[in-house]
C-alpha cells in the first residue's frame, strides 16, 4: 500500500488584514490586506503536497469561489475532492494579524458547515495509509456525521487515524468530553498548547501531552516558537525546540506542523526527526502572509479572484 494521505477538512477565503496599531474601536486602523486561499485542512493539505506527500482533500466549497478555491489546490499539488454547494458561499475568515504575527479570526464556515456524509466515498481510501481529521469538520452535526463514518471506514482497513483540535474557542462550545469520545478512533492527536491544556484540564504541556497520549496512544503538543512534544503511551518521549524565522503571520503554522510531521511519520522517520520536521514546516509558514506554500506570486500580492 502507497504512504498516501487523505485530509478531511475546511477550505477558506481568507482576508487578512496586517495591523501595526492595536485595532480601534468605532473607528478606521490602518492595514495592508490581502486575500488568500486558506483553510485548516486545505492548508494542512497543501503543504503536505509542497513537502513531497500524495494527499487528497476531501472538502466542500461555496457556489461564489469553488472553482477558484479548487484551481488552487490542484496547483498546490493536491488532489481535491472538492462538492460544490450550490445554497452557501465558501467559509470565509477575517484575521487581524497584529505586529508580533499574533491573529485574532472572525470566522463565517459557509459551505465548510455543511459538508456531510454525502460527500463520502469508499473509495477515497484507496492507496491511503493514514486519514487526517480537521477538528472543525466535527462541530457542525453533518460533518460530525462524517467524520464518524470515514474514522469507521479507515479503522476497518486498518489505516492508521489523526485529529487536529482545531480550536479552543469550538471546542469549548461543542464539549471536551464529547470532542475525546468521538474522537477515540484516532491513534494520534495534534494540538496547540491550549486546545491541549483544554482537553486535559492539565497545568503544563507535558502533563497534557501524557494524559492525551494515554487515551489516543500518541499525542504531539504544538509550542509555537517553543518548538513541539511528543509523548506515547503516557510518557514524553521526544521534544524539540522551535525554528527562529521573522514571524510576518502565523495564520497556518499549526496546519503546516501537522503537515511536516505526517508526511514525515508517513515516510518513516523517527519521532523526533518528524517532529524536527513539523517545527520547520511551521516556522516557514510564519515567515510569509496566509496559511498555504507559495507559489508563483509574491507574499503580499493579492491573489486574483474571479467569480460572478
Amino acid at each position: 500500500m502507497s504512504a498516501g494521505l487523505l485530509v478531511i477538512g475546511d477550505v477558506v477565503t481568507d482576508v487578512v488584514a496586517l495591523h501595526g496599531a492595536p485595532v480601534s474601536t468605532g473607528t478606521d486602523t490602518a492595514a495592508d490586506i490581502v486575500l488568500r486561499p486558506g483553510g485548516s485542512g486545505a492548508n494542512t493539505a497543501s503543504w503536505a503536497a509542497h513537502l513531497g506527500a500524495d494527499v487528497r482533500l476531501l472538502t466542500r466549497v461555496g457556489f461564489d469561489t469553488g472553482e477558484w478555491h479548487t484551481a488552487e489546490l490542484t496547483k498546490a499539488g493536491v488532489r481535491p475532492h472538492a462538492r460544490v454547494d450550490p445554497d452557501h458561499p465558501t467559509a470565509v475568515v477575517i484575521a487581524m494579524v497584529d505586529v508580533t504575527g499574533e491573529r485574532s479570526m472572525l470566522t463565517n464556515r459557509g459551505a465548510g458547515g455543511h459538508i456531510s456524509a454525502d460527500d463520502w466515498s469508499p473509495d477515497l481510501l484507496d492507496g491511503v495509509r493514514h486519514l487526517h481529521l480537521s477538528g472543525y469538520t466535527l462541530f457542525a452535526e453533518p460533518g460530525l456525521q462524517l467524520a464518524r463514518l470515514a474514522m469507521a471506514a479507515a479503522s476497518a482497513l486498518g489505516l492508521t487515524i489523526s485529529v487536529d483540535p482545531a480550536s479552543t474557542g469550538f471546542l469549548r462550545d461543542f464539549g471536551v468530553e464529547r470532542f475525546l469520545a468521538e474522537t477515540a478512533p484516532a491513534g494520534l492527536i495534534i494540538p496547540n498548547r491550549d486546545e491541549a491544556l483544554l482537553l486535559t484540564g492539565a497545568t503544563s504541556p507535558q502533563a497534557a501531552a501524557s494524559a492525551l497520549s494515554l487515551r489516543y496512544g500518541t499525542a504531539v503538543v504544538k509550542l509555537g516558537a517553543e518548538g513541539a512534544i511528543l509523548a506515547r503511551d503516557g510518557r514524553v518521549t521526544a521534544a524539540t525546540e522551535g525554528r527562529e524565522r521573522e514571524v510576518i503571520d502565523s495564520t497556518g503554522a499549526g496546519d503546516a506542523f501537522a503537515a511536516g510531521f505526517l508526511t514525515a511519520m508517513l515516510e518513516g522517520a523517527a519521532d523526533l526527526a518528524a517532529l524536527e520536521a513539523g517545527c520547520s514546516a511551521g516556522a516557514d509558514a510564519v515567515a510569509i502572509v496566509g496559511g498555504r506554500p507559495r507559489y508563483g506570486l509574491g507574499s503580499n500580492r493579492l491573489y486574483p479572484i474571479h467569480t460572478d
